[in-house]
């Protein structure tokens, strides 16, 4: 079976879902309304560590409006979710007095209105017994966690070539945490019908919270229905079945009212994940013509008291350069603040800042263009592996980019190139981001009127995943875009996987694949022994499909409609099941590939005021074959602001004694805004992979990765001094 209309490659279509966004019509878990619904609000505590001593809530029971408020006297019983391939879900909520960090869920207020909710949540009195807080990354009294999914890279003997190496660093490099905040507050409506459990949530895994509050409240999954067609954006903050999504649910079935719970603000720096914290220190050693002969990659980050996530740091050193003795590991150290999560590009963001920032200060050692180091060293094989890369254009992303930004302008001394009083720099980084695909189910069906509905229980987060898929389903059935209608955001739809790790397209797209050629299949079948059909005795591989016509391969005059073959035959409308299950690379003969990048940006810094502002970037991207350059350009777009944010603006900050979020509001927290944003570039290189069947690579990552090292690299160069801590801030540079 091929496809000839519509070609996947190109410059892409306008978002089929744009019309409903900019006409206030689609459905966000905000706009949720059900008769007699009541609105919940939280209360936090204020204490880090210790316990409740007493909790009164007489007063805000007695509050004009309140229907309900729930502690953990009252609260009942709740399982914990079960583990999943991001780890376990956060505790169950409301379960004992203990207390593990500031902001921890202490009450949830049931009113009538949000407003008496909130008055009535700020009557409500918690006494507590303090305890002892371990805040710092490096107290002594912090229990440490190795990697405990044991991706720990070991190659070759690192000691043994750093100590024989011609030219050695050693380096350590800090970041901050950093804090997710889409603009949209996680919101979460639910409502009970006997003992079926309703939920409209801002999710980015239905069938994840559909498993998990089966598990919580002890019901058959068939029983929860999780809806979120459409979510005001992520990054990781939708990732986990957090505590105020349990709450709604529990307060929906306590009053027997739909709930609806709406975070704040404040609430979204500790109720729904951040970036955590963390320390790195880097030890590479390399001949003087810059061959790497060593890397030592060992990382430290934070984790809450009472959670198991983990998104490992070091571990893309072992792969992203050729390198014989290599050793990564990754600790956690556990403390009293609120549970860290995914946040754009998880765990390779942050060592990737560490590793790139690395190589430069090894380029200047070696007297080295940084570009040359990194060609020099581009990992042809994989590098642990020792497979073939299913693709790899990384060299021509490193090349295509130094051409377009203009490398070769770049005089190599550090402050030698100005503008007026403006120091100019120039930085860059490469970065990867690795493969990630896991099962996923998809479900067609033509109808007799030719059109299709196609469907996967998967989330559209602003990512753009209604127009690649209903890209992909028309191109594979031979339709027009709008013959085709694709549905996401419904748990009870066919299995999908989050929409997150950069692995949604490849593992829906390869289910929709699977489940649009069976479908044709099945349409076939119906022309198999009919006399009237030009199709009579094909199979899939025998025809093409275009224009919503079947035709014969090896005769393209030959051919029938989808309407003319069901109308013929009385079939009002045929469904087809698809299921992808990703391959391990030995079976495949091959290294399965995540996108590859390179980032270049240049920085202007004022002489006298230490002002930084970045005034173009590029990104050149390998990924894979590109289904839509224009939502794609536009992901990578977003990464890129992202990861200005990142070295140059966010940091939550924790207070030392309480550990409250002291800049826990969108006045305080600076993330970049219009005036930050620079002249942005995006070019696209390689083609298709060959580790699934559709030939595309996750990009939703890979636009963040390496712009904060590309900046802090190119602030060296303007300046002459190297920040080893993120953000990077003006008082710094004066």
């Amino acid at each position: 079976m091929t496809t000839t209309s519509h070609p996947l490659l190109g410059p892409g279509i306008n978002r089929v879902e744009g019309p409903l966004k900019v006409a206030g019509k689609a459905d966000y878990p905000n706009d949720y309304e059900y008769p007699g619904m009541v609105h919940a609000v939280l209360v936090r505590s204020t204490v880090a560590a210790g316990r409740i001593t007493a909790i009164d809530t007489a007063a805000a029971e007695r509050a004009p409006g309140v229907v309900k408020v729930i502690t953990h006297h009252n609260a009942g019983l709740l399982e914990r979710a079960p583990v999943t391939p991001l780890g376990v879900s956060p505790p169950a909520p409301l379960q004992d007095d203990v207390l593990l960090h500031y902001g921890q869920h202490v009450a949830v207020v049931v009113a009538e209105t949000f407003e008496e909710a909130t008055e009535a949540a700020n009557l409500v009195r918690v006494e507590y017994a303090p305890g002892e807080a371990v805040l710092d990354l490096e107290d002594p009294r912090a229990e440490r966690r190795s990697n405990p999914w044991k991706r720990d890279v070991d190659r070759g003997d690192p000691a043994a070539a750093l100590a024989d190496a011609e030219v050695t660093i050693d380096r350590t490099y800090t970041t901050v945490d950093n804090t997710n905040n889409p603009m949209g507050p996680l919101t979460t409506v639910a409502r009970w019908e006997g003992d079926t459990l309703f939920v409209n949530n801002s999710t980015q895994w239905p069938t994840l919270e559909r498993t998990s509050l089966a598990a919580v409240f002890g019901l058959p999954e068939e029983s929860v229905h999780v809806i979120a067609p459409y979510v005001g954006g992520g990054f990781g903050a939708g990732l986990r079945v957090w505590a105020h999504v349990v709450l709604t649910a529990l307060a929906a079935r306590e009053t027997g009212r739909p709930v609806k719970l709406v975070l704040t603000r404040p609430q979204m720096f500790t109720a729904c994940g951040h970036r955590p914290k963390g320390k790195q220190r880097l030890r590479i050693g390399a001949t003087r013509s810059g061959e790497l002969v060593a890397i030592e990659h060992d990382a430290l980050t934070s984790t809450a008291m009472d959670d198991d996530n983990f998104e490992p740091t070091a571990t893309a050193s072992g792969t992203s350069y050729a390198c014989p003795n290599v050793s990564t590991r990754d600790v956690q150290a556990r403390l009293n603040i609120p549970v860290p999560n995914s946040m754009r590009g998880p765990g390779a963001t942050t060592g990737n800042y560490a590793l790139e920032c690395a190589m430069d200060e090894l380029a200047v050692e070696l007297g080295m263009d940084p570009l040359e180091l990194r060609l020099r060293n581009d990992a042809a094989v994989h590098p642990q592996l020792g497979l073939p890369w299913s693709s790899r254009a990384h060299k021509e992303c490193l090349e295509h980019g130094a051409e377009l930004f203009g490398w070769s302008r770049r005089t190599p001394e550090p402050g030698s190139m100005r503008q007026g009083n403006l120091l100019v720099g120039y930085g860059l980084a490469a970065a990867s981001y690795p493969w990630f695909r896991a099962r996923c189910e998809a479900r067609a069906t033509i109808r007799r009127d030719g059109t299709a509905y196609v469907r996967s229980a998967g989330t559209e987060i602003g990512n753009g995943a209604y127009t690649v898929f209903t890209q992909l389903s028309a191109e594979l059935l031979g339709l027009d875009v709008g013959q085709v209608t694709f549905g996401l955001g419904d748990g009870s739809m066919p299995f999908a996987p989050q929409t997150g790790g950069s692995g949604l397209t490849g593992s829906i797209g390869s289910a929709v694949y699977e489940a649009c050629r069976r479908l044709i299949g099945d349409v076939l079948e119906l022309t198999a022994n009919d006399a009237d059909s030009p199709l009579r005795g094909c199979t899939v591989d025998d025809v093409d499909v275009d224009g919503g016509y079947i035709r014969r391969r090896d005769d393209r005059s030959k051919g029938e409609s989808y309407a003319e073959i069901l109308g013929r035959h009385a079939v009002e409308e045929l469904t087809a099941d698809g299921e992808s299950t990703p391959a391990q690379p030995q079976d495949l003969g091959m290294a399965p590939a995540g996108a590859f990048g390179a980032k270049f940006v240049e920085v202007h810094v004022d002489r006298d005021l230490g002002r930084l502002r970045v005034a173009r970037a590029l990104s050149v991207i390998d990924g894979g074959r590109i289904l839509n350059e224009k939502t794609a350009a536009s992901q990578i777009i977003g990464g890129t602001v992202g990861g200005i944010g990142m070295a140059l603006f966010e940091e939550a900050i924790s207070d030392d004694v309480t550990g409250r979020v002291a800049n826990a509001t969108l006045g305080d927290y600076i993330v970049p805004v219009n005036a930050d944003v620079p002249d942005m570039q995006v070019a696209f290189v390689g083609s298709y992979d060959r580790a699934n069947p559709i030939g595309t690579k996750g990009i939703g990552e890979i636009g963040i990765v390496g712009i904060a090292p590309a900046i802090a690299n190119a602030v060296f160069h303007a300046t002459g001094r190297r920040i080893r801590s993120l953000p990077i801030t003006m008082d710094q540079l004066l």
